[in-house]
């Protein structure tokens, strides 16, 4: 198994700040959320803002990603690619997934947001995916072990009749976006690496109303449900402590 590693105070600090720019940003990404709005025009955003904020793109160039913010829409689970021609409709769940690096530390978020009125099946969704982030945060306490987020995710999730998304993981993540350990969003509680102060890892459920597959499109970045019913994604920067966990991506 590869090692973890286990951030110092200073490069925790670091991560905080990255962490506060990816909530400011994604604040004012779900302000611009509405019915007309192009996803080119969110991504475009986004980019300004991180420039202003003095940070870096996370994502555009990462594998060949050409944009800023991934913009998945209504049954596109995950790496949506931002367009021109892609406009907001009422009732779309619009996936907002965005991270930056801030002087050589990354901070990752996402979150699903409703663009106007949705219906109370889609609302339901985005409201069980949000408390099924809150679970799995909750279970990573230092002792802990990786499986245990993964459990309280998934339990949450298939105790309202949905699943999760096959495939997808969250991540270490600290001076690379992607770093050990991976972080299931489906787990046997007590099972994988136990959990120490000074990891930072980013836990994102995605959650499907109905099937947990997937299949991919032929941009080969866009994850969509293979029943095309929808998907919700939320995600949070989490740093273990000895005191429980800090979520690093939330409004202070």
């Amino acid at each position: 198994m590869s090692s973890v590693e286990i951030k110092s105070p200073d490069e925790i600090a670091l991560m905080r700040e990255a962490g506060r720019i990816v909530c400011e940003i994604l604040d004012e990404l779900e302000k611009a959320v509405a019915p007309g709005v192009t996803t080119w025009e969110l991504d475009a955003l986004a980019e300004k803002l991180i420039y202003e904020k003095g940070a870096k793109p996370a994502f555009k160039g990462y594998l060949g990603f050409p944009c800023c913010l991934c913009a998945s829409i209504n049954d596109e689970v995950v790496h949506g690619i931002p367009s021109k021609k892609r406009k907001l409709v009422e009732g779309d769940l619009m996936k907002l997934d965005f991270g930056v690096v801030y002087r050589g530390f990354f901070g990752d978020s996402a979150r699903t947001v409703p663009v106007g009125k949705v219906g109370q099946e889609a609302q339901a969704l985005i409201d069980a995916t949000r408390e099924s982030l809150q679970k799995g945060i909750a279970a990573s306490v230092a002792g802990n072990r990786i499986g245990d987020i993964g459990h309280a995710v998934q339990s949450y999730v298939e105790a309202r009749g949905y699943s999760v998304a096959e495939g997808f993981t969250g991540h270490g993540i600290g001076r690379k976006l992607h770093e050990q350990p991976d972080v299931p969003n489906v787990g046997e509680p007590g099972s994988g690496m136990k959990l120490r102060p000074g990891m930072v890892l980013a836990i994102e459920p995605m959650v499907n109303m109905g099937t947990s597959e997937v299949a991919l499109l032929e941009d080969d970045w866009t994850a969509v449900t293979l029943d095309h019913k929808l998907s919700a994604h939320f995600e949070h920067t989490v740093l273990i402590t000895a005191h429980g966990p800090e979520v690093l991506t939330r409004r202070s």
